[in-house]
Formats: structure tokens, sequence, C-alpha cells
């Protein structure tokens, strides 16, 4: 039994462990050396690699797109809808701009007469026919009105040379009535003294009654002078009258026109809009039966068919084919996490992994690391994507080796945006504390060259 026990009363017989071999292979002191030695040396190892220096890194995942937007992938979508009739491609078929890809047909019953625009043009052509007819009765009814206006003046004008002569008439007759007036006061005068000498018996009643006759006859022509002149007065009034009634007979009858005209012109204006509304039609439905001809927008690739079947419907907006752009530049749409954000900036250094190629791959020592390449950051997305990340485009690195050239659009990229150089145990201490990575400043070489001079 092995003496280890305090009871006294047991058996003191001790036990002799060197006969046991495991014993001995315990008691091995060379084995000891070598192992301290290995400690040593490992301690030593990870302490100068604690001292290296190491590339504080973002890391963002992603995938091959083109840097324009018009170089993506994209989907031909029907701006009507109709039913496909016809394929004049397949899948793998290269395209120019502008050649057929497929034909479809109407679905609308509105849109289905064969003879549609013709029709229409013809409506068009009617109308427009119609409007040079309104515009000839406009014509028509200004040189009716111009034929009254000038009939107007020339009737005013007559009558007007009219109420002239009278006027001069009744001027001539106020003389004559003077002169009648004279005679006929000379006569009474004449009769007064041959009654003055019939009653002294000096003139026989005979001269008196010759006298008298006179006398009445003279009065006779005054009385009737100035009936004539009354006359002649009311003609004058006459005349203003019928000045008067001219223009508003003729005023009547122009603004009658003039309603006419307005009314033509009312009915010219809305065949006018007609004719447009029919132009519009025929635009469009000209810009329709374009659009039963699915083209190309640009030279590209057929990538894929979404609707395939003859005779399949589709509304309009759906997806009927995908193309991809022949001449695209390549860039890897990646994201990042917010918190990340601050420290990417325009210009950084990426490194890109591509899914496919081998790599070797050292985030922190980039230099070291084999099947990476080379880019820079051109676009920093100024809100957040939907998976919660922000969005970076990465373009070729010019100065660097180029990306390899069977790169598709879609293959998946896993990037590495380079920060700053740090010792490995502050890199272990930022991590262990959580500390976010050392902003890395633009041109910081360029101030310090500034600060040394």
């Amino acid at each position: 039994m092995l003496n280890i026990s305090r009871n006294k009363n047991i058996n003191k017989k001790e036990v002799d462990l060197h006969k046991f071999s495991s014993f001995q292979r315990i008691k091995r002191k060379k084995d000891y050396k070598i192992f301290n030695r290995f400690l040593i040396a490992f301690s030593l190892i990870i302490l100068i690699t604690l001292f290296l220096p190491w590339t504080q890194n973002v890391k963002g995942s992603g995938f091959v797109t083109a840097l324009s937007p018009d170089q993506r992938p994209q989907t031909i979508q029907s701006p009507i809808p109709g039913r496909i009739e016809k394929w004049f491609v397949k899948e793998g078929d290269f395209v120019q701009k502008g050649d057929t890809i497929l034909f479809i047909s109407e679905i609308k019953n509105e849109y289905q007469d064969p003879e549609l625009l013709e029709k229409t043009v013809e409506q068009k052509e009617a109308k427009s026919a119609s409007i040079l007819s309104y515009k000839e009765k406009q014509n028509a009814l200004k040189k009716q009105i111009q034929a009254l206006e000038q009939e107007r003046t020339n009737k005013i004008a007559q009558t007007k040379n009219k109420q002239k002569q009278l006027a001069l008439k009744y001027e001539n007759d106020s003389i004559y009535l003077i002169a009648l007036k004279n005679n006929v006061d000379i006569a009474k005068i004449q009769l007064d003294r041959t009654s003055s000498l019939h009653k002294e018996g000096l003139k026989a009643k005979k001269d008196v009654e010759e006298k008298n006759l006179k006398w009445q006859d003279s009065k006779a022509k005054y009385i009737s002078q100035q009936n004539k002149m009354n006359i002649t007065q009311n003609e004058i009034q006459n005349a203003a009258f019928e000045i008067s009634k001219l223009k508003a007979t003729y005023l009547d009858k122009i603004a009658k026109l003039q309603g006419e005209i307005f009314s033509v012109e009312s009915v010219l204006l809305n065949t006018k809009a007609q004719v447009s509304k029919l132009e519009n039609q025929t635009a469009s439905y000209k810009i329709r039966q374009d659009q039963l001809y699915i083209t190309a927008p640009q030279k590209g690739i057929i990538n894929r068919a979404i609707r395939v079947g003859i005779g399949e419907a589709f509304k309009e907006g759906e997806k009927l084919v995908s193309i991809m752009p022949i001449n695209y530049d390549l860039a890897v749409e990646t994201f990042v996490d917010p918190i990340d954000l601050p420290l990417i900036h325009v210009g950084g250094e990426v490194r890109i992994q591509f899914e496919g190629w081998p790599v070797l791959f050292f985030s922190g020592w980039p230099n070291t690391s084999y099947g990476t390449f080379a880019g820079k950051v051109v676009t920093i997305e100024s809100f957040m994507s939907e998976n919660g990340k922000f969005r970076l485009l990465v373009v070729p690195n010019e100065n660097d080796k180029e990306w390899p050239k069977n790169v598709r659009i879609g293959t998946g990229a896993n990037t590495v945006a380079l920060l700053n150089d740090v010792p490995i145990w502050y890199e272990l201490w930022r991590q262990l504390n959580g500390f976010p990575a050392d902003f890395y400043k633009q041109n910081v070489e360029k101030k310090n060259k500034e600060k040394k001079k």
C-alpha cells in the first residue's frame, strides 16, 4: 500500500516508486527542458507577431454589376396589353438596336379593327375640308358686311346731299318769301292810298278793286310760299330721320352678319378641336400599331424569354423578355453595415474576391493575399437599402492588375475596404473592447509632408 495515510496504526511499509515505468517516464528532465523551450519560443513568436502591422478593414458582400444604369440587364415590357403572335429571336441571340424581337396582337375591342387608322385619317380629312368650307363662308359673310357698309355709306351720303339741296331750296324760298312779303306790303300800301283817293273822289272804284285784287293775289302768293317753305323744312327733317333710319337699318343687318360670323367662328373652332383630336388619335393609333412590334432598345444578347407561349395574353407593363447589353463597364455593388459607413470614402481602396476564382486571402495583409483584385469606391449611397445596409459601387483600380475577363454580371463578390495600418495587439485590443476601426483620412501623406516642410 502507498504510505499516504495519516493513520499511524496502519502498516508503515514504504512503496518504492522507481520500480514503476510510468514514474520513470515522468521523471525525465530532458523532456521538461524541450517543452519549456517550446513554450518560450512560442511565446516569443506570439509576442513578435503582436507587433506586426495589421491593416484594418471593413468587409462587405455583393455582386458584380455594370457601372452605368443603361449598361445593366434590363427587361422589355409592352406598353399595351396584347397577345403573343410570333417570336423572331431565341435565347442567346445577338440583336442590334431596333431589331424586332416579337410580334403581338391587340386584345381590346376598340383597337381590333384593321382599318381603324385609315378610317380615322378619312375622318380627319373630312373635318379638315369642312374647316375650309367654314372659312370660305366666313370670308363671304365678311364681304357681305363690307358691301353693306359701302351701301350704307353711299345711301347716307346720298341722303345728306338731298338734305343739303333742301336746305339750299329752303334758303332760296325764304329769300323769295321776303320778296313776296314786300309785295304784300306794297300792295297793301297801294290799296290804302287808292282807297283814300277814292274817298276823296280822285280815284274810281275800279282802281280800288284792282288794287285790292293785287293785294289779295300778293298775299296768296306769300301764303303759298310759306307753305312751300314748311314743306321743304319737313323734307329736311325727314332727310335727317332717313339718315338715322339708314344707320339703324344697316347696323342691324351688319350685326346679324357679324353674329353669323361669330357662329361660324365657333363652329370653326369646334371643328379645329375635333381635327386636333382626330390628329392625336391618328398619331396614337399609328404609335400603337408600331408598338405591336417589340424591338430591342439597344445592342445586346437575349438573355431569357419571360413570356413564351404563342397566344399567351398579358397586361400592359408586364415583363416579356430580358436583354443583356453587349458593351458595359464592370463594377461591384457591395453592402456595408451602417456602423462602418463613416469609415468609407469615395476613392478608398478595396480588395475584391470574386466567386469562382481561386483565392488565398488574408484580410489584415492584403499585399500577401493571392487571387484578390483591387478596386476603388466611386459611389456611396445616401440612404439605407432594404437589407438594412448601405450600398457602395466599386470600379477597377487602373493602377493595379485588370479584373478577370470572364467575370459576368451577377457574379458574387466579397469586398474588403482597406483602412489604417495598426499593430496586431492594437487590433486585438480594439476587437475585445468593441471599439470602431481607426478612420483613415484622405491625403494624410500630403498633410504629413506639408507639416515636415
